[in-house]
Formats: C-alpha cells, structure tokens, sequence
C-alpha cells in the first residue's frame, strides 16, 4: 500500500505507476520508521501496551513524557502496525510490538536500542562516501575506527553487547542443530563475549568443555552467564586477544567474527585457530554467506553495514575457501541452518 496516495499515470507515460512510487516514497522515509521503533523500544512502549493496552497519557506518566507528544506518537506506532487503537484513546500492543518485549524470550529490543544509536547512525549517514571510497566512515562520522569509539563510550558499547546477545540468542538453537561436536571434548568460541552460544552448545552436548576467548570486559557476564546455565564447572573465560593467540581446543567457533574484518586480519585470525587446533581438530565459522546477485534480504544490506562501519564484509562461499586456504585450511563443509545464517567447517590443509 502506498505511503502517500498519488493517481495512476496516463497510460503510455514514462511517469512511475502508483506501487512504484508509493513503494519509493516508503524508502525514502524509512529511517522515520527505524527511529520509531527505537523509540518504541527504549520508552518500553510493549510493555505498557501488553496485555491490557493503556491510554497515551497513561504512558506518559509512566516514562514522564509529554501527554500529547505520546499520543501523537503512539498514533504514528500504530499507523506502522506497532499498536491497534480502540476508540482512539486506548493503545494495545500488536504482535509486531510485542517482539519488543523487555526480557521476552526471543526479544528484539536490545536490536532495535543499537539500531538507533550513534555509533550505528552516523556512519550510515555517509554511506555514499564509503561507496565513493571504498573507506569505512566510522572514523570520519564518530572521530575513531568503530571498534576503538565503542572502547571509549562504555554505556554505548554496553549497548551494542546486549544487541549482539540478543541475535546469537534467536540464532544459537538453531546453529546448534548444524553443529555436530559429539566427538569433540574441548570447543573455544573465539570473540564470545558473554558466552551465549558456546553455553548453548554445552548444554546440548554434556560432555563438553567449552571456553570464551575475548576481551577482560566480557569476563564477568560470561561467568555469570555460565552459573545461571548450571554450566560453570565446564567453562572458563580466557582474557585474550584473537589477533595473538587463540587457545588450544578439538573446535574453534568463529561467529559473526570475520565479517568485521579484512581480508589480512580474517586470515590471521584463522592462522592462530589452526595453530591451536589439537589433531584432527576443526574451525566452524558461522556467517551470512552472500552468494546470488540480486539476492533479496538481509546478507547484500549486512554487506553495506560492514563497509560503513567497518573494514569488514560478508562474503561468498567462494571467497570463504580463498580466505582459509591463504589460512592453510580447506574448507570441508558449508551447512545451511534454519535461519539466513550459515556454518563453514574447516579443516588443516
């Protein structure tokens, strides 16, 4: 349905038809629609409207709003299919809105927050420079190279933690049913932050021992992470730096980890996994694969996403083999799971 309403064009013109244009005009205000979501998202707009709904001065006296600003802007959720109006006072949330839920299972809040921060933003702003250049735009939008303005700005790189354990929670299950580790006793996933995936993986497979390899920020969530889950005495966390030393273990699990770097860092990174593997050991890099032009969705825009903020990319199957080969790995095996995510073993050449 068109965003605005616009009359068809006579016929033989070389006006745009209506769905075109209507479909155009929802392009072009779309970033209108990701700050409503966000918005939505960090004034807990689901949890005030689910499950009984609430009116908009009830919700401004909740979040100390503006009465009219909410009522305006719950009308502009519910236009967006975020909320049903009844009576035009009251606001319940919709199924849609209800993804957005604090603390659900499977919540997308925590995406929806980063979605609309600065460090996300800003660079996206300057993407026709980075298309002009070839050139990420953190540097140029936030004043450092994404990774470093996240090290110096804490609550926003806390942020971008929680959005990154939300999506491995929606993706880890199902990962998981594409992993085979019933021979393996040891597995490290390298960059793990909090350890989500690798204690979802130890909790389908008893036997195993797993380890986090990050940063000393992660250390205490991933701990922590690993007592709630009954897991703690399988798992340790190893304060490190992939780019040194990876430790020694029959799997490595690399997720989400090489697209956020260059062809040379993703390849040192899997040097240092070979290295410490033990004999017929594996490397398993879960990613989104690019591979068809043309291809509708997620894996072409995640593309864009790394070339603006960062050095990295997602890549093609192709390009996966080129990168582990130059690592002294062959790719044995691609795995497709029941998400748009999909697990590349590698073994030593």
């Amino acid at each position: 349905m068109p965003l605005f309403e616009h009359p068809l064009a006579p016929a033989g013109s070389a006006e745009p038809a209506v769905g075109d244009t209507g479909r155009m005009l929802q392009m072009i205000t779309g970033y209108w629609v990701t700050q409503v979501v966000r918005t939505a998202a960090e004034l807990r707009i689901a949890d005030h409207l689910h499950p009984a709904g609430a009116t908009a001065a009830e919700v401004a006296e909740a979040e100390s709003l503006d009465p009219q600003a909410t009522f305006r802007f719950l009308r502009a959720c519910a236009s967006v299919g975020l909320a049903s109006g009844q009576d035009g006072e009251r606001f319940t949330a919709t199924p849609l809105l209800r993804t957005l839920r604090t603390g659900a299972p499977g919540s997308l809040r925590d995406l929806a927050l980063y979605g609309g921060t600065a460090s996300h933003w800003a660079p996206w702003g300057n993407l026709s420079e980075a298309v002009r250049t070839g050139a990420p735009q953190a540097e140029a939008t936030l004043g450092a190279p994404f990774f470093d303005w996240l090290a110096g700005h804490p609550e926003e790189a806390g942020v971008f933690t929680a959005s990154m354990s939300a999506m491995t929670r929606g993706l880890a299950l199902q990962l998981a049913d594409v992993i085979d580790l019933k021979d393996a006793r040891t597995a490290v996933d390298v960059g793990g932050a909090d350890g989500t995936f690798i204690h979802t993986l130890m909790l389908r497979h008893e036997e195993l021992t797993g380890v986090v390899l990050d940063l000393p920020h992660a250390g205490a969530d991933a701990v922590a992470s690993a007592e709630r889950l009954d897991v703690a005495d399988r798992f340790s966390f190893v304060d490190g730096d992939f780019f040194e030393k990876v430790p020694t273990a029959d799997v490595h699990l690399l997720k989400f980890v090489l697209h956020d770097w260059d062809d040379d860092s993703a390849v040192r990174i899997l040097e240092n996994c070979r290295d410490s593997l033990t004999p017929g050991g594996r490397v398993l890099v879960a990613e989104l694969v690019v591979d068809r032009l043309g291809e509708p969705g997620l894996p072409p825009l995640m593309d864009l996403n790394m070339m603006t903020l960062s050095t990295g990319r997602e890549r093609s199957v192709d390009e996966f083999r080129r990168l582990f080969r130059r690592a002294g790995l062959n790719l044995s095996k691609v795995s497709a799971s029941a998400s748009l995510v999909s697990v590349l073993e590698a073994v030593p050449a």
